[in-house]
Parts: C-alpha cells; structure tokens; sequence
C-alpha cells in the first residue's frame, strides 16, 4: 500500500545565474528574441527558406514508409523498466519523448519520474487534419504514463510541444506535474490556463532544485496498516545551451528560446554511517545542430557549436545522454539546427556520456532521408569515431525501457 503523492516543491539553488541588467547574454537579442551566437549556426534567408521548404515537402512526398515499419520498428507496451529500483530507467515513447525514472531511495516506491518533451498526438502540426503525421503509433495512451512529477520541454516546436498532451497530463490522479520551458514560453502556459506556479521558464545556466515526497513502499511492522511516511527525493535541472531555432507560426520565430536540460539527482546519506551515493547526471539535447554545413563544402572543416565541450566539463560528463540523430537531409537546409549522425556521434563525445540513446527520429517523416538510415548510419559513424560497441545506440522499439 502507498501514500499519494504530493506536489512538487521548486527552488532556486544560491550556484544559479541571475540575469544582470547590466549585461545581456550573447544570445538575447536587444530587440527582443533570441539567437545562436556561433560560428558553428547560419540563418537562412526568408525567400530562400521558403523555396527551401517547399524543395523538401517535394522530396518527402517521394519518400516512403516501408510497408513493414511494424517489423523494422515494433512499438511495445512499456515495463517502465519494473523490477529494477536500482537502476536509472529511460523510457523512449516514439521521437524526441522518453520517461526518465531516477533510481528509487530506501523506502520509497519509485524514483523520481520526468517527462521530456512529450507529443501523443497524431499530428505535430497546430491542426490535426494536416501535417506530419505518425507512421508509428504512441506506445501507449497519455493516461497509461505512470504519475509524472516533472514535464521538461526543449522548445516550442509541434514535434516538442503539444497542447493536448500537457493539458491531459495535467489531468493525472496524483495531481499535475510541474512543467519547465525556456524563457518566453509564459504566455504560452498562461493561454492554456495554467498556474503560475505549475510552470517555470528558465533562461541558459539557470538551475531549480526540485523536492517530490514519493510514496512510500510498506517495511515489514513498520506503520499501521502497512502504511510508511513518504520518502523525499531531491533532483536538479540545469538549462543548457544548444544550437537551434523556434516558431508556432510565420510571425514569431526565435522570440522564444530553445535548451538543452541536466538533470542530476542529488543523492541524502540514509544514515551517519554511510556516504550518499553518487549522483546519478542524464542530459537530454533536446532538439540541436551541430556544425552548419554549405552544399559543397567539407564538413570536416566547418566549426562546430563549443558549447557541448562546454556542457561536458562543467558536468564532469554524463551516466546517459539522450541524443537527437535523425532529420539531418538535406543537409545544407538541416545542417544548422539538427544533427546527422556524425554531429551526433561527435556530440555524445563532447559532452562526456557514457551511455547515449538516440532520439528524433522513428516517428514523423520530417525530412528526406530514409525513416530507418539514422541507426544504421548512428552505428557506422560510433565505429568510424572509436566509440564502443553498445555505448551509443538507438532503441530497438518504441517503448523500450534503457537501464543504466
């Protein structure tokens, strides 16, 4: 028997940046909005972005889903990774979304659980009755996701953000999960309804501890009725920088920043006697390019975003990094703000992950490479690069649970 759970209690750690009047961060336009500050990133021109984009709706439509994608992709229920308290479970859930569940304390009937960029809808589209659609299914329904205590969002993109997934998550039994966004995105929320103190918007560098009261796991005679207080977890989330761009419509694009997310357990000593356990680092790229690559030119030779070296020392690396490695064609078009496999594999390399799991790929056709080259190709350049058999993979199916 557990207890329920309650709510989630967020501060500001004293080691978190404030912004200071006096000088605006490189990647705060004085105008307003947001942009890359780096060699590595190169916007493109609106005429040229459009002819671009209709360029690729063109090749798209040539490129089809296999007739057996149920085969080369299966799409299983979820364990959620049960039977394994111990471990650090990540969840993939189809593209860029994964249930990462922190591993359990003493006492406690599970770890902490957040939520990245969940998208359950059919489309990631701001209409369902056109847009990209699904050619893999959702591994299990909204309601079917164990009780989240945090939702973590990258950017405002549909494949990132979606509306009637946060508004059902936040319809869950155990009361809703408190939501993190990067800066800008408050009146995005405030149209949704939601408490002010349901969401946080955070700025690059910036860092929030979280407390969650767990529900507790019942010990032989201990508690009336088999009931136990529950078990408090504390976890951080630092917004990390990373290379990419936002927009909802035609008319407000960059106005809302893009992010990367550390998320690092911060583990309690259970008795005088023993030492806390290390704690447990995952970092989530979210949605990031890493080197911007001109048609005709070695790739090799082009710069490529500092940041994640950056990210890399300032974490002392990671035990899991959860890596975009699809929708890179065209490359010229795709290069600035998504990752080829080769970006991806230098990227994992960059921030000092032990363990990787690639992502944004197997659910929407949004780009012109074939829906199955990205693992294929993700394991040839591991191989090209000297990282190790099994280090940095993609799941097998949607719905598998990664142990680390």
């Amino acid at each position: 028997m557990v207890i329920p759970l309650s709510s989630l209690i967020v501060t500001v750690p004293l080691s978190s940046p404030s912004p200071s009047p006096a000088s605006q961060p490189a990647h705060h336009l004085p105008t307003g909005g947001f942009h890359n500050p780096w060699p590595s990133f190169r916007p493109q021109a609106q005429g040229l972005r459009f002819l671009a984009i209709v360029g690729l709706i063109r090749e798209m439509w040539k490129n089809k889903v296999p007739p057996n994608i149920s085969v080369l992709l299966p799409v299983v229920k979820p364990n959620w990774g049960e039977g394994q308290a111990e471990k650090t479970k990540a969840t993939w859930l189809g593209h860029a979304c994964f249930l990462v569940e922190l591993p359990t304390p003493k006492g406690a009937a599970r770890g902490a659980r957040i939520l990245f960029d969940p998208v359950f809808s059919h489309r990631c589209s701001p209409v369902q009755w056109i847009g990209p659609a699904r050619y893999t299914p959702p591994p299990c329904k909204i309601e079917d996701i164990p009780q989240v205590d945090a939702v973590v969002i990258s950017h405002n993109h549909y494949d990132h953000m979606d509306t009637h997934t946060l508004q059902t998550l936040r319809q869950q039994k155990g009361g809703p999960p408190h939501i993190f966004a990067p800066l800008a995105n408050d009146a995005y929320f405030q149209s949704l309804a939601v408490p002010g103190e349901d969401w946080t918007c955070m700025d690059w560098w910036e860092q929030r501890e979280c407390t969650v009261l767990l529900p507790s796991q019942a010990e032989e005679g201990e508690g009336a009725g088999g009931v136990v207080k529950g078990v408090e977890e504390r976890f951080r989330l630092t917004c990390t920088p990373c290379q990419h761009f936002t927009g909802r419509s035609l008319s407000d694009r960059f106005k809302t920043l893009w992010a990367s997310w550390a998320l690092e357990s911060i583990p309690s000593s259970q008795d005088a006697a023993h030492a806390a356990p290390a704690p447990v680092k995952i970092w989530f790229a979210g949605d990031t390019g890493y080197r911007a690559v001109p048609d005709g030119m070695d790739e090799t030779k082009m710069p490529v975003c500092p940041v994640f070296k950056d990210i890399g020392a300032r974490f002392g690396g990671f035990d899991l990094a959860l890596i975009p490695i699809g929708a890179y064609l065209p490359r010229q078009m795709m290069s600035p703000v998504h990752c080829a496999p080769q970006d991806s594999a230098l990227l994992f390399r960059d921030v000092q992950a032990r363990r990787g799991v690639g992502m944004h790929w197997g659910t929407w056709m949004l780009t012109t490479e074939k829906v199955m080259d990205p693992p294929q190709r993700l394991k040839e350049e591991c191989e090209k690069v000297g990282i190790g058999s099994g280090r940095f993979t993609a799941c097998e199916s949607i719905g598998e649970t990664v142990l680390v």
